[in-house]
């Protein structure tokens, strides 16, 4: 799995002028699930999510995780973060897991992520959405699970 993790001060997810999803101060999650990752790589990925520190303590120093300062997560998926820009113009997608296989990968790590206590918003596994944030920092970070 690779996840794009962008510290927001608030986001929001609509589809079809409709939000889907919104959240105040925690994280915006690009979720790109690969045809080889298993559950272990959700799990991974949603410990190491909600403990990364990477805001502010009062030193003014990333100290504090999500579960620290009481955020929130807007997670959508996004199967072009395993889009190959090697060769040619157009990016080849053969390395993103196929929709059936990742639904349900992106779902168990969203769970995952509740059961720690944590809010999660989404937007529309496969849609066409539009994402709205203001990016805190900015601080931009990519996690993988391998």
């Amino acid at each position: 799995m690779r996840i794009v993790v962008q510290r927001s001060k608030e986001a929001k997810v609509t589809v079809a002028g409709e939000i889907t999803g919104q959240i105040k101060q925690g994280f915006v999650l690009l979720v790109g699930v690969t045809h080889e990752d298993k559950d272990e790589d959700a799990v991974y990925l949603a410990d190491k999510i909600a403990n990364l520190r990477i805001f502010d303590d009062h030193d003014g120093k990333m100290n504090l995780s999500l579960l620290d300062v009481g955020g929130e997560i807007l997670s959508v998926s996004q199967f072009t973060l395993y889009g190959d820009c090697r060769k040619g113009r157009r990016p080849n997608f053969m390395e993103a897991a196929r929709p059936e296989q990742a639904v349900v990968l992106y779902e168990a790590f969203n769970q995952m992520l509740r059961d720690k206590g944590i809010t999660v918003e989404t937007g529309v596994f496969g849609a066409m959405m539009d994402v709205e944030l203001i990016n805190d920092g900015p601080v931009t970070l990519i996690v993988e699970s391998k």
